[in-house]
């Protein structure tokens, strides 16, 4: 757990000014769909923090942050890829690529995006919605 939880102006000379922006468009849309708790950590090796849902012990995607990046990381189990895969051709080319890309471990295939802009939003939720559906209308 993060002793002190980034503010807006921290988080903002991080990423820059429109990549927290997008951090912020894309929490509002998961928090829109989704009633989760929301968790802050370290980011690992790789990033310097980890903002994550989770729900019931499970986590639903999580998002992290380090010098002018963003990342959104979403792991779908077998049967979730299994969906993917029915309808992989109805996902942008670069969820396509991301999903081949990605390296699949004992728990799902982890797909790992760094968004810059808002163009793969409605597919990042539809993402989720194999995970998860969503708890809120």
């Amino acid at each position: 757990m993060l002793d002190i939880i980034p503010d807006k102006t921290q988080m903002t000379e991080l990423v820059g000014s429109s990549l927290y922006a997008t951090w912020n468009q894309l929490c509002s849309l998961i928090d829109e769909k989704y009633d989760m708790e929301r968790l802050w950590d370290r980011g690992g090796k790789a990033w310097i923090y980890e903002y994550k849902y989770r729900r019931g012990g499970k986590t639903l995607c999580a998002l992290y942050a380090r010098e002018s990046r963003i990342g959104f990381m979403v792991i779908l189990g077998k049967d979730e890829r299994a969906q993917f895969e029915k309808d992989r051709d109805s996902y942008a080319t670069e969820i396509q690529r991301i999903y081949d890309e990605a390296r699949t471990y004992h728990d799902g295939k982890w797909m790992m995006f760094e968004p810059t802009d808002t163009s793969l939003f409605d597919d990042f939720l539809r993402l989720l919605a194999l995970k998860r559906k969503p708890n809120r209308k």
